[in-house]
């Protein structure tokens, strides 16, 4: 007899509560979803939690998969999702606790030389590639499958299936070879097949299956912090997807939008735009401009559209702190930020007023350029600032002065933005007026 589909598992449990149908697509899936968190992580303790955040949402949605869906996939990818919200939420925490960097376990330390290369690159590349491809490469490479039943998985033919891998495995050695872990598509694939799963620990197969059948009830409150985040995050990039730029389709160069005047509410932010961190009720529009509080770490307001060439521009000001514009963000961790705090802020290791160009990368900032002279005469006073990109080209201009130029090819395309920062002992506020951007 023909084991039941992954789908006809998750509809047993969802329709009967079975505990032995969860339990069968933990066994199935726990070194999937396990290995990825481990080897973003390092941390065979904290991927345990990662793994068991997983299965409670799993839990949670399982009334909503539809039969088409392939459980590979999303697992591998809600993986992901959730290791990237435990590690924000790590680096929150050690920088409230004024740690520079998170500490970080190497694992398999007597892996061989191409593996260790690939393997902390190994996920932002696969998660790089377009749907169907990540599927069958997750498929045939992470779960041994063979062609053939690839195609039956993907609703496929072979022909099809190959070429479609071939295609992920070319793109996997140029994300590779950027980074310069150079290998042959044999290598490539031998390492990945080798090496992309690990064993899960003894017992956390049961312990996972025991959680998520009651929904998490009985998680730690770690955990079901992390669950509650990832959840938001899923629900971000479900809106995201499907939001229609419309009007707001640009041919760069040609059109100039003014942000505050696209469809804006008397509080709250305006269609297209969502904020991609913090708290969403800290923006509000008054008398034509935009407003932003922040007591609780940085908020991003940002587009949903992607731009390459863009120029961003805003008379800006803050009351307390600094702000920012924020140019080519991949996400909350990954952009450029054009920070500014006029004088008399309380930044001890700069009081004197600044404008910065920071990269941020993985939510650690290194400053490209720097602007040390006259911005404000005092705290509230309105700037004019204005940031540029260019293909690799970055530049900033204070009052009509160019101050800064940076050449950068890492983010060639991104969100566009604003941002803020602020703690309850240093509280933020800043005012966008006149923010357009074409």
């Amino acid at each position: 007899m023909a084991e039941p589909t992954d789908i006809a598992l998750l509809q047993d449990y969802a329709l009967r509560n079975s505990e032995e149908a969860f339990t069968a697509l933990v066994q199935r899936h726990i070194r999937l979803v396990y290995s990825v968190a481990l080897r973003q992580l390092g941390n065979a303790h904290q991927a345990e939690e990662v793994t068991q955040a997983v299965f409670i949402i799993l839990a949670r949605k399982a009334a909503g998969f539809r039969s088409g869906t392939l459980l590979t996939g999303w697992l591998y990818q809600t993986a992901r999702l959730t290791t990237a919200n435990f590690l924000r939420s790590e680096r929150r925490r050690h920088r409230r606790e004024q740690e520079a960097y998170m500490q970080s376990e190497i694992h398999e330390s007597h892996a061989e030389p191409v593996w260790q290369g690939l393997s902390p690159l190994l996920d932002e590349a696969i998660g790089q590639l377009g749907a169907k491809e990540r599927n069958a490469v997750l498929l045939r490479f992470f779960e041994g499958r063979t062609f053939s039943e690839v195609a039956v998985a993907l609703d496929s033919n072979e022909t099809a299936v190959q070429k479609r891998i071939n295609r992920a495995v070319g793109k996997l050695q140029t994300f590779f070879a950027r980074r310069g872990v150079k290998a042959s598509a044999g290598v490539l694939i031998g390492a990945i097949s080798a090496h992309s799963l690990q064993a899960a620990p003894a017992g956390l197969t049961a312990s996972v299956a025991t959680a998520a059948t009651v929904k998490g009830a009985a998680a730690s409150g770690p955990t079901l912090a992390l669950i509650k985040g990832t959840l938001k995050l899923m629900a971000w990039a479900k809106v995201k997807t499907a939001m229609v730029i419309g009007s707001c389709m640009l041919a760069a160069g040609t059109t100039t939008v003014t942000l505050y005047s696209l469809e804006r509410p008397v509080r709250g932010i305006p269609a297209n735009w969502s904020v991609i961190d913090g708290d969403p009720a800290a923006w509000h529009w008054e008398n034509g401009k935009i407003n932003v509080h922040s007591t609780t770490s940085e908020t991003i307001l940002a587009s949903s559209k992607k731009y390459g060439d863009v120029t961003l521009s805003a008379l800006a000001s803050t009351t307390n702190r600094e702000a920012s514009l924020a140019i080519r963000m991949q996400d909350a961790d990954n952009g450029y930020l054009i920070i500014f705090a006029p004088a008399g802020t309380p930044i001890p290791w700069n009081p004197s007023g600044y404008i910065r160009l920071i990269k941020k990368t993985d939510g650690n900032e290194v400053t490209l350029a720097a602007y040390h002279g006259r911005m404000f005469s005092s705290l509230g006073q309105s700037a004019k600032i204005v940031v540029t990109a260019r293909g690799s080209l970055m530049e900033v201009r204070l009052n009509n002065v160019r101050v800064l130029q940076v050449v950068d090819t890492t983010y060639a395309t991104g969100l566009i933005g604003l941002r803020i920062f602020g703690d309850p002992d240093n509280p933020c506020d800043a005012t966008f007026a006149s923010v357009t951007f074409h």
